[in-house]
């Protein structure tokens, strides 16, 4: 039997290929983006307490009520923007899905959807698969801006769908007023939805403020904005993320959302509706990432590494031209093999594999991880 493949160029993601690699050699992974530190007892106390209450069947398929109505209330809180959530709060299964199920519902065959790179790897295969064109607008480096003439050259007839991802992985950039005042310009008059990635919308540090799209009234109309409670809560593999968006885009991004996966984890639901109303984590989030992003830092100010700006999440960018000419995707595996620390190679995120000589920390780890991390930095 011959198979024909519907992304033939595309293999395993980069960030199993580099967590196996640093299984494999045992050294310490800063490559994927997870903590290595507990949930909250507390919040896994009621994750336990929902299980054993019977609460294992499935949750309804846009969500358990009271987990939207508690996203809703944040977001009202944060943004002092109003989703109703029983037409405009769709839980699903991590943000990824999210991600997936909105650019299924709104691009067509012939539409064209802006990507800025480097990006999360998951929006161009999606748009491929769904018959749009990616058309790919690369951010400034090394400051790693949003260029907004760029953007405009970008725009056609055919411009469906631009996607934002702030905070940015893997940059660590933040939008700022001024890009918002650009951005609505861009969109003004026309047709254009945006698909806003903000699963790192809690971490931002130095007294920024995250430029959710949910705050804006005009953007607000035309955006998917995605989330995900993953990076909030220090549990990434409970895959639960949410979308925000008016209850016509709602509805379609649901008409796919029910055919990916249905219905999410049901007693982890639960759990979040209860820490969530009862906890504010994510209000201390910012703090808790800057103490470790400042740490990472200043452990390394020994090296040949050379840190670039970190304006939100949890990842670092690192220029290592003084140490090498390598490719970064050999010099990434070269220092996982050999000096035992395992880091991305951003090249992957952008389509034609533009490389500026640096990789992509994860910082999320526990303080003694850092300074192991940062010690074998140093002798490099």
């Amino acid at each position: 039997m011959t198979l024909s493949s519907k992304l033939p160029d595309v293999g395993l993601t980069i960030f199993s290929v580099m967590s196996q690699l640093a299984a494999e050699h045992r050294a310490i992974n800063l490559s994927q983006g997870f903590p290595d530190f507990d949930v909250s007892p507390a919040l896994i106390d009621r994750v336990v307490h929902y299980m054993r209450q019977g609460c294992n069947q499935y949750a309804p398929m846009t969500g358990v009520p009271a987990l939207r109505e508690a996203i809703a209330a944040k977001t009202a809180a944060l943004y002092d923007a109003v989703y109703d959530p029983e037409s405009e709060v769709t839980v699903t299964s991590g943000a990824t899905e999210a991600l997936y199920a909105a650019i299924t519902a709104v691009v067509r065959s012939g539409d064209e959807v802006i990507i800025v790179e480097p990006a999360y790897d998951a929006y161009a295969p999606a748009v491929r698969l769904n018959g749009g064109r990616a058309v790919f607008v690369p951010m400034t480096f090394p400051d790693y801006r949003m260029d907004w003439g760029w953007v405009r050259k970008a725009v056609s007839a055919h411009t469906r769908l631009l996607i934002l991802n702030s905070p940015h992985n893997p940059t660590g950039s933040v939008l700022t007023r001024e890009d918002i005042v650009q951005l609505k310009a861009l969109v003004a008059g026309s047709n254009i939805l945006i698909l806003s990635d903000e699963v790192y919308e809690h971490i931002l540090f130095d007294g920024r403020r995250h430029a959710s799209m949910a705050c804006d009234p005009e953007l607000r109309q035309r955006s998917f904005v995605v989330s995900s409670f993953g990076k909030t809560y220090h549990a990434t593999g409970w895959k639960i993320g949410y979308c925000l968006a008016p209850a016509p885009m709602s509805a379609e991004l649901r008409k796919v959302h029910q055919y990916l996966t249905f219905a999410s984890n049901t007693p982890i639901q639960m759990a979040l509706a209860d820490y969530l109303g009862s906890h504010t984590d994510h209000l201390e989030l910012s703090d808790f990432y800057q103490k470790k992003r400042d740490l990472f830092v200043s452990l390394i100010r020994s090296s040949r590494f050379r840190p670039l700006a970190c304006e939100g999440t949890y990842f670092q960018m690192l220029d290592y031209s003084a140490i090498s000419d390598e490719p970064d995707t050999v010099f990434a595996r070269h220092m996982t093999i050999a000096h035992g620390v395992a880091a991305i190679p951003p090249s992957v995120f952008y389509h034609q594999l533009d490389d500026h000589r640096v990789l992509r920390f994860c910082f999320a780890k526990n303080d003694a991880t850092l300074k192991e991390a940062a010690e074998k930095l140093c002798r490099i």
